[in-house]
């Protein structure tokens, strides 16, 4: 098939690749414009583009899709079908209708549970048990398009960025299967019960709130990492926790409160979680017993 493929972040390289290796003549590859990056705040391109132009691809970058020039040559391409994963900007109607066969987007979830921005993150914090990628028939509304095809899988004590990459491999395969025969794939119409929102992360979110029990606190580290980090301040200092363990039958004490010399935090309701692996600002990440080498954290101190 001829196809323009639309996409930015990591999450979009797996279905780039997939169908190049399948065959199909990617006519062009569209991506968010490069951005500021780095000491010099150079325009830096994204992991899409870099990968796409190594492919020697046709690369477009328009910082909008709604001016009838980019509508015009968006159409140009006669394209069959485009493909749409994590793009990053909102599809006008008439790109949406200029291909074909429309536009299939993959999105990171078992639809219509998270719809929007921040699908994996949600299911995480939300505790689904499984979670998954669905093939989708894009159309004006939020994620609210027919459904072509779904895989899923357990959330299983994986952070945001190993569910996102799982995803996003899980998507590129499901994404090829579908384009391999169209027509055994008829679009269902998305139900109304289930409907669920992931709305943006925003780095606020990644304080820890060790008000809540401990299974939610380890949640919250889960669905912000790698980004924008799950972390706590103590005397001025943040430290990011990358990973922790949850303790179900700790003693009383203040939600915040350090109960030991091993980090060990108090939560609600009796509950505590451990850090296992520990990040002081401006330092790398380690385990646990390597931080404690060099760092302490007192006993009964509070920290936020």
């Amino acid at each position: 098939m001829r196809i323009i493929y639309m996409g930015t972040p990591d999450f979009a390289v797996p279905t780039l690749n997939a169908l190049y290796d399948a065959g199909h003549e990617i006519v062009a590859v569209y991506c968010q414009p490069p951005r500021p990056a780095g000491r010099g705040k150079k325009p830096r391109p994204s992991v899409v583009q870099k990968r796409a132009e190594e492919l020697g691809l046709e690369v477009r970058t328009p910082v909008s899709l709604k001016k009838d020039v980019a509508q015009a040559e968006f159409a140009a391409f006669n394209a069959d079908i485009a493909v749409v994963a994590a793009y990053g900007l909102i599809l006008p109607q008439a790109i949406l209708d200029a291909p074909a066969h429309g536009c299939l987007n993959v999105h990171g979830s078992l639809l219509p549970r998270w719809r929007g921005a921040a699908p994996v993150q949600r299911a995480i914090l939300a505790g689904d048990a499984m979670t998954g990628v669905t093939i989708m028939q894009m159309e004006a509304g939020l994620d609210t398009g027919p459904m072509l095809a779904k895989a899923e899988t357990p959330v299983a004590g994986k952070n945001a960025g190993e569910l996102t990459d799982e995803i996003a491999t899980m998507g590129a395969e499901l994404m090829v299967e579908v384009l391999a025969d169209l027509d055994s794939y008829p679009p269902e119409v998305q139900p109304d019960n289930g409907v669920t929102y992931a709305h943006k992360i925003e780095k606020a979110e990644g304080r820890l709130d060790f008000t809540q029990i401990a299974i939610q606190v380890e949640r919250q580290i889960r669905a912000f990492t790698p980004w924008p980090g799950a972390f706590f301040e103590f005397e001025g200092q943040r430290y990011r926790v990358h990973q922790a363990d949850i303790i179900l039958d700790a003693e009383q004490a203040e939600p915040g409160t350090i109960l030991d010399d091993r980090i060990t935090i108090a939560c609600a309701d009796q509950s505590a979680i451990c850090p296992t692996i520990i990040q002081k600002a401006g330092k790398p990440a380690m385990a646990l017993d390597d931080f404690l080498r060099g760092n302490s954290l007192p006993k009964g101190a509070q920290i936020a």
